[in-house]
């Protein structure tokens, strides 16, 4: 089974210019969960899918499951996004970065592109069957981090929200959709047991858990492109400028890590 994971950012009509291109008009995300609700889709979060599709106990999928995802955390989830979420019935899961919280006080950490949800917005998102997951604290490249500070970026995040949340968190999405194989080891090790990435290709029954891919939603798609991914529909090329600029960056981040590796041991 193919399974369309969609990743979102904001969900506002007054972005800024930080996250303008991944932020999406309330009105036109309102329309995108009407099309999947007429489509027969079932939103699951991402614990559910990976307990229902990758064998680890959950019960049987239906048969057109969604997952919606959003990262980051932004107020405007709170605001927008979760009102047309329960008025449908649906279910989400939030990458939340721990030290972006509004109220973050002393865990604060990193440069929150706008205005974050709080703990408690957190706290309401999960009392109605949100499922809030991990996204690192700082929102770093992990793959560019030293080991010890990976591991630092990946328990902090986890902790905390289990913590604030009151949740077992058991998933996160990868800042910026990177990562390597070092990367996921630590992400199991740090006791999460699925992960996102983004890629732009629908999920599979082969996917590895730690790397599902996602599909990217955004200011530009269109509701003939987001109908025509959720389906399935000619998936390669509606991303085909996102798959080039994915495997550039990989050799890039790739070259920089083993740089500073190199040097670090001179």
């Amino acid at each position: 089974m193919r399974v369309p994971i969609l990743m979102y950012h904001s969900v506002t009509d007054r972005p800024n210019s930080a996250t303008r291109p991944l932020a999406v008009r309330t009105s036109v995300f309102e329309a995108q969960m009407t099309y999947l609700k007429d489509r027969g889709f079932t939103p699951l979060t991402l614990a559910d899918l990976v307990a229902s599709q990758y064998g680890t106990g959950g019960a049987p999928a239906p048969e057109r499951p969604v997952v919606v995802t959003f990262d980051d955390g932004y107020a405007d989830f709170h605001v927008h996004a979760l009102p047309v979420l329960e008025r449908l019935g649906f279910t989400a899961t939030v990458f939340l970065t721990s030290g972006w919280v509004d109220d973050a006080g002393p865990d604060a950490a990193g440069k929150p592109l706008d205005r974050m949800l709080s703990w408690s917005q957190a706290r309401e998102a999960a009392s109605c069957g949100v499922e809030i997951a991990g996204h690192s604290h700082s929102h770093p490249q992990l793959d560019q981090l030293p080991d010890a500070v990976l591991r630092q970026e990946l328990r902090r995040n986890k902790g905390l929200l289990e913590d604030k949340v009151g949740r077992l968190v058991a998933t996160m999405a990868y800042p910026y959709g990177y990562s390597s194989a070092r990367v996921r080891r630590e992400v199991r090790k740090a006791g999460y047991w699925a992960a996102c990435a983004v890629a732009n290709t629908l999920a599979g029954d082969s996917d590895d858990v730690m790397a599902l891919p996602r599909l990217t939603v955004g200011r530009s798609t269109t509701m003939d492109r987001f109908r025509r991914a959720v389906e399935g529909r000619g998936v390669p090329i509606i991303y085909m400028k996102e798959h080039a600029l994915t495997k550039g960056f990989a050799v890039v981040r790739r070259t920089r890590y083993g740089l500073r590796h190199v040097v670090g041991r001179e």
